[in-house]
């Protein structure tokens, strides 16, 4: 998930809108060709909101398209790019899109400004959002990070917890540039990135990163989840069960086999390689695949997680304390049940 300096993202912007409009929103020339029981007429047309321009943390629901998954279940579904100011979470919770695709911090952010929105699954367990050194740095963990520039979102959630739970003794604090250019020349330079973007953009470029979780020292909100409004749920609730219940069956085929979707990907965003989407889906199939998903399935979600969240997110001050009740936040009524 590469946030790119400000020209390369308006470059990107227009050539993956560009790349949306020709294709019809996402996908509709091959959904013709796909296997379903029902007429092209009689889907239910649908809109998902991404995050970001389309990438391998989104493989699952291109695969959901792309399998035919969506159209089996009568869905016509819209996959609409992200990108800088995509603003998910509000345009999910007053209706201008029907789903969306957003972080649970995020989530529960905006449900503390009273935006109605609840997570449906969550595809990635462990949440990718990392610390990027360098290998030759002798940094191992995230309490060694001592004595380099880090340049991060000082305004991110991660951020705040970070600061909270680590001394960062001798660390100066810059703004994220959003790019690698600084890290590849510069050993006492850390950054933030995801698992699945900087280090391959960096090991491009000649660097050894070594990837440090935020995870690793308990900050783990889930990942990409799949979110719809109150509303929504309540008034279109067999959509909302199709919508998952496709979802997943898009999110297992694409750990099965990424081809055709990492084919589409690259259609839709150019920037986004073979070589780029194959180290993303290697770097995502563990952090998909936990115990959890193992023993729930692909997307299950736990009450505990949800309110550990809320109350990392209280403590470093971002939720007033009683704002949010966590189990108003998600559900997994519309999971498969194994």
């Amino acid at each position: 998930m590469t946030r790119s300096c400000i020209a390369t993202r308006l470059k990107l912007a227009a050539t993956v809108l560009a790349a949306f409009a020709v294709m019809g929103g996402c996908t509709r020339g091959e959904r013709r060709q796909q296997p379903s029981d029902r007429s092209a007429d009689s889907l239910a047309e649908v809109s998902l909101l991404l995050n970001w321009f389309p990438e391998a943390e989104h493989g699952g629901f291109f695969a959901a398209d792309v399998h035919g998954f969506y159209a089996e279940e009568g869905l016509k579904v819209t996959i609409l790019p992200g990108g800088p100011g995509a603003s998910v979470a509000p345009r999910v919770a007053t209706g201008a899109v029907d789903f969306g695709v957003e972080n649970g911090d995020v989530l529960l952010l905006a449900r503390a400004q009273d935006a109605p929105i609840v997570a449906l699954m969550a595809p990635i367990q462990t949440h990718p959002r990392c610390i990027m050194v360098h290998e030759e740095s002798g940094i191992r963990n995230l309490g060694d990070l001592r004595n380099v520039t880090l340049a991060m979102n000082a305004g991110g959630a991660f951020s705040h917890y970070l600061k909270k739970h680590v001394p960062l003794t001798g660390v100066t604090i810059v703004p994220y540039p959003g790019n690698v250019a600084r890290f590849v020349t510069d050993k006492r330079y850390a950054q933030q990135g995801y698992v699945f973007s900087e280090p391959f953009l960096a090991r491009q470029q000649g660097a050894k990163p070594r990837s440090l979780l935020l995870s690793d020292i308990g900050f783990n909100p889930y990942t990409s989840c799949l979110i719809t409004s109150q509303k929504t749920i309540d008034t279109r609730r067999d959509i909302v069960e199709r919508m998952v219940r496709a979802t997943v069956k898009g999110w297992e085929q694409y750990l099965k086999d990424p081809a055709k979707t990492h084919a589409r990907i690259t259609q839709l965003n150019p920037e986004m390689g073979k070589e780029a989407l194959e180290y993303g889906w290697e770097a995502l199939k563990n952090l998909i695949m936990t115990e959890d998903a193992r023993r729930d399935g692909i997307g299950s979600m736990r009450a505990e997680r949800w309110s550990e969240l809320l109350d990392q997110l209280v403590e470093i001050g971002l939720i007033p304390a009683g704002k949010v009740k966590p189990a108003e936040a998600y559900s997994t009524e519309y999971l498969p049940r194994s």
